[in-house]
């Protein structure tokens, strides 16, 4: 094996999703480095995301670099690719890493970020509703 000096070390990330209320739909991932694009990772073009089968509750991200990031997960119950809202409220799931506690929208990067400084991390995420 050779050693690459100045080598981007290499990581993985499993995000573990928990507390769906049912398996309809799908579950939509977005990982982000970028504090200015985080929850909805539109406007991030380095932005990993991943839709997923309800049903499946655990998502990998291979070949991440190390440092920090955050997670937004949405329950898209009818697969419509968005979060449905009344009046600003989601009527569907939505969850964060290190599920930080949410009160008028969404948390800032800052509650949700964590760094990844070793080969592996995971992450456990619960969903919430409030319909």
């Amino acid at each position: 094996m050779t050693l690459l000096v100045g080598a981007t070390p290499i990581a993985t990330l499993d995000v573990d999703v928990s507390n769906l209320r049912n398996a309809k739909g799908l579950i939509r991932v977005c990982l982000t480095a970028d504090p200015d694009n985080f929850p909805a990772c539109v406007d991030d073009a380095d932005a990993a995301t991943r839709s997923v089968d309800a049903n499946v509750r655990s998502i990998r991200f291979a070949g991440l670099p190390h440092g920090r990031f955050a997670v937004a997960v949405i329950h898209d119950e009818n697969g419509n690719a968005k979060l449905d809202t009344f009046a600003g409220i989601p009527r569907e799931g939505f969850g964060f890493s290190r599920n930080p506690a949410v009160t008028f929208g969404p948390p800032r990067f800052k509650a949700a970020q964590f760094t990844i400084d070793s080969d592996a991390d995971r992450q456990q995420v619960k969903m919430r509703y409030i319909f």
